[in-house]
């Protein structure tokens, strides 16, 4: 007789069998085979779907008990779907083995691809719980060391001084001064390069003649000793803005959510000198030729209004653009006509006579960048920060707490 091997099955029958009597297996082999014999017509014949391997060996286990037997018949096939329902149907028909009355009844046909399917995906979550557990760690310390490096390789030595620094500060109009080295990398981390650090609590000279020419925001830790810079800091160095991590923790442990928070937040020097019980006073290393912009006069003393697509996509837009210190200039259906780093903003406001309605930029306006953009009739400016009042021009500023 011919068999099929388990594995290349596609379904198995299974059925139970109730019999009012005591038989053996061959009994119900023989009864399954006899009284299915030409039934089905000659394709679907047992014997010879047995001969062509298409139907497995029928597996038969009864049990006696009080003169009655019961068991399971278990019928592998390769046929397709109807014609393994069309054999378990068969096995319905038969009512009698041997002497004794009987009921066969199909209760399941499994199809066994399933059951494969389910033991891959189970073993697949094994070994990917596996490799996790071996593989993934020393490639993710592969590629922290990777980032570490190539963070180290951006740190440069800045000044005679020697600071640690990003490497756009000469670059920059805008300087982010911190404490230590560990501060400066975790900032480069994050995309923030225009960063420098004092490496220590003492001002150095190179940070004093930065601040006479660059605006200067002085990023400290969220403690006393972070409270002790801002007040060195102040007392020697022309400092614009101060920004401050969480309460209780340090810039080079801070996340990049939590950098640019701090920085959104800042707060004007002046504001630091009130609360700090100074009254604020102009740095003896300035003298009067110190950034000679003449100052705008008054003009405007309300913002021109925004709609409600104008904020939302300017909000938008200004969000994407944090910590990129780039430009998108606008035209008057808000379309992008270009991004700029913010290095060459002025230059290309320059070269454009018309046609800007807005300009959104990570960074702050002053009155150089609003005197340029008046006089190509720029409508808004939108950016993080804004050293000018809205009455001293007639374009709309607007900054982040403002969106």
């Amino acid at each position: 007789m011919g068999k099929i091997s388990p594995v290349s099955s596609k379904y198995i029958v299974h059925a139970n069998i109730e019999i009012d009597g005591v038989v053996d297996r061959p009994d119900v082999i023989g009864a399954i085979f006899g009284q299915t014999e030409g039934l089905l017509g000659a394709d679907l014949e047992l014997r010879e779907l047995q001969r062509s391997g298409r139907i497995g060996r029928i597996e038969v286990n009864v049990d006696t008990r009080g003169g009655r037997t019961s068991g399971k018949i278990t019928i592998p096939s390769s046929l397709d779907k109807a014609e393994t329902s069309i054999v378990g149907a068969a096995l319905e028909i038969i009512q009698r083995i041997g002497p004794c009355n009987a009921k066969i009844r199909v209760e399941d046909i499994e199809d066994v691809r399933v059951s494969k399917r389910n033991f891959v995906i189970e073993r697949a979550k094994e070994l990917l719980k596996k490799m996790m557990d071996k593989v993934i760690p020393d490639s993710q310390e592969l590629s922290d060391e990777v980032a570490y490096s190539v963070r180290v390789m951006e740190i440069s030595d800045y000044g005679k001084d020697r600071l640690p620094a990003g490497p756009i500060i000469d670059e920059s109009d805008e300087i982010i001064v911190v404490e230590g080295r560990a501060d400066v990398l975790n900032l480069l981390k994050h995309g923030i390069k225009n960063v420098i650090a004092m490496n220590g609590t003492s001002v150095p000279q190179t940070v004093i003649d930065l601040s006479k020419k660059k605006v200067i925001t002085a990023f400290v830790d969220g403690d006393r000793g972070g409270d002790l810079i801002i007040k060195e800091l102040i007392n020697v160095a022309d400092i614009d803005y101060v920004a401050k991590a969480p309460s209780g923790k340090e810039v080079e442990e801070i996340t990049k959510k939590e950098i640019h928070k701090a920085l959104r937040n800042r707060i004007a020097t002046e504001q630091v000198k009130l609360e700090l019980g100074k009254e604020p006073e102009k740095s003896p290393e300035r003298g009067p030729e110190y950034r000679q912009t003449p100052k705008l006069q008054p003009r405007y003393t309300k913002k021109t209004p925004l709609s409600t697509e104008e904020k939302e996509t300017f909000r938008g837009m200004l969000e994407e653009l944090i910590g990129t210190r780039g430009a998108y200039i606008l035209d008057n259906k808000l379309n992008i006509l270009g991004k700029v780093p913010i290095t060459e903003l002025t230059t290309t406001i320059k070269s454009l006579s018309s046609g800007v309605y807005a300009i959104v930029f990570d960074g702050f306006i002053d009155r150089n960048l609003i005197q340029t953009a008046e006089k190509v009739n720029v409508r808004y400016l939108v950016a993080m920060d804004s050293k000018v009042k809205q009455q001293e021009t007639k374009i709309g500023i607007f900054t982040i707490d403002d969106l």
